[in-house]
């Protein structure tokens, strides 16, 4: 069964959708390697992406009868992975700050052991944990995974305007606290 279009695709997650496991089983194997893309774009390091990866991918087959088939579902499908992958970060900050377990991770990325990519990326996800959801999944939505504004209207439930307000304070909230401004 070779899915590559994208209609194939909405076909296959409504197929899935409905409960068939074969069809599950397919779309878990089409999706993979993109979901690894959007978790990889959180994560700095490829095992905390593979992590996300795999919940992500676990939640998909858990939860694909709740896709209703309102936004496409590669636009549903980025909305679930990047949520895991800001969930896969919490919980490996969680776990290094209460745990105790090696060096705790940084407030901010030393240069000397990290990329400057990887070190954007986690000041980046740190300071998402400082907004509200609405304006986090938003920006995230639309800076990070790179869905359009009708997308994310869409995929949300919301009118566009709010959208736009929701990722224009975001991104003003997300300014000051990576530039340490005080308002």
């Amino acid at each position: 069964m070779a899915f590559r279009e994208a209609d194939d695709l909405e076909t296959l997650a409504r197929t899935a959708a409905a409960g068939d496991p074969v069809a599950v089983h397919a779309l878990l194997i089409a999706v993979g390697p993109e979901v690894l893309r959007v978790c990889a774009r959180f994560l700095p390091y490829r095992e905390d992406a593979e992590e996300a990866c795999q919940d992500t991918l676990l939640a998909l087959a858990r939860g694909i009868a709740r896709f209703e088939g309102r936004s496409s579902f590669r636009t549903w499908l980025h909305r679930l992975a990047a949520n895991r992958a800001r969930s896969t970060y919490q919980r490996l900050r969680r776990r290094f700050e209460n745990e105790g377990w090696g060096t705790p991770v940084p407030d901010n990325a030393d240069p000397r052991r990290t990329s400057v990519v990887a070190g954007t990326r986690l000041d980046l996800l740190d300071a998402l944990e400082c907004l509200t959801p609405d304006l986090a999944e938003s920006v995230t939505l639309r800076d990070v995974v790179g869905l359009s504004y009708r997308e994310i209207a869409d995929l949300q439930g919301i009118p566009e305007g709010t959208v736009k307000s929701r990722i224009h304070e975001a991104r003003r909230r997300l300014r000051q606290r990576l530039t340490g401004e005080v308002t």
